[in-house]
Order: structure tokens, then C-alpha cells, then sequence
């Protein structure tokens, strides 16, 4: 049995595919549910990130809303690039990956060689910077990816 989270989520993704911008209501969205606002944004903060491909905007008050984009190509590139300037973990890491597929920046193979390069195994180091080394990998070969295509 899928949780709440995980049925909130499919609800959105299915809405998002008819159109890559919606605007949600997160109180119509918990009534719907029968859950709090705040699950609402714990799936929207943790399920609809940039290294996801969503960029989510929210207004809160009176008639507040919550807009989620889904970025194009070129906009997860750049959005990528950006994020790759600071440390990464490897989860975030193979979201990023994930997401790249799913907007054929990069094929399956391509995603699976940079999964490995990057992972914990093949950044053991005694000091721990190994999220940053992940980072620069990443950036690094993308941007050379970006280049040749």
C-alpha cells in the first residue's frame, strides 16, 4: 500500500504531464487528501526539487497558490550546472542524473557511467570532500557533454 506522500505525488506528476505548468492550492490539495497543508509541502519540497526538474514558486495568503514548472532541456542544464557549483550527495547526485535522462540530456549508458564515477565507492578519500570531487566531476563532464552535442 503507497503512503500519502507517495499518492500525492502521483496525483501531481499525472497533472503535470497534461501541462508543464500548473498552479495547485495546497489547502484544496490537503481537503482532497484528507492531510495537512504541510504535507503538502513536505512532498513539494522533497519530491518537486530543481534536481528534479521542477521549479516550484509559492504565494501564500489570501488566494495563495503553488506554481510547478517543469523545465525545459536547455533550463535543467543550466539549472544543473548552477546547482554544481556547491558540494553534492551522491542521492542528489542520481537525482540529477535522473532527471537528465528524463529530459534526454544525456542517454541511460551515460547516466550509469557518471552514477559510478560519482558514487561513494570510487570517491573514497581520507578527507572528506568527496561531495565536492562528485560536484566538480559532474559539472565537468556535462559541460564537455553540453559541447559535443
Amino acid at each position: 500500500m503507497s503512503n500519502i506522500s507517495d499518492i500525492i505525488e502521483k496525483f501531481i506528476l499525472d497533472a503535470i504531464k497534461q501541462d508543464s505548468e500548473i498552479d495547485l492550492s495546497r489547502n484544496e490539495l490537503a481537503n482532497f487528501f484528507g492531510c495537512s497543508p504541510s504535507q503538502i509541502n513536505y512532498v513539494l519540497s522533497t519530491r518537486f526539487t530543481l534536481d528534479r526538474g521542477f521549479d516550484v514558486t509559492s504565494q501564500r495568503g489570501g488566494g495563495g497558490y503553488i506554481r510547478l514548472v517543469r523545465v525545459n532541456e536547455d533550463s535543467v542544464l543550466r539549472t544543473v550546472l548552477n546547482r554544481l557549483k556547491e558540494p553534492i550527495d551522491y542521492l542528489g547526485a542520481k537525482h540529477i542524473l535522473d532527471n537528465l535522462v528524463y529530459n534526454n540530456v544525456i542517454s541511460e549508458e551515460e547516466s550509469d557511467i557518471l552514477s559510478l564515477a560519482v558514487s561513494s565507492k570510487a570517491l573514497s578519500s581520507p578527507i572528506n570532500n568527496e561531495n565536492y570531487i562528485r560536484s566538480q566531476i559532474l559539472r565537468n563532464v556535462l559541460v564537455n557533454i553540453k559541447r559535443g552535442k
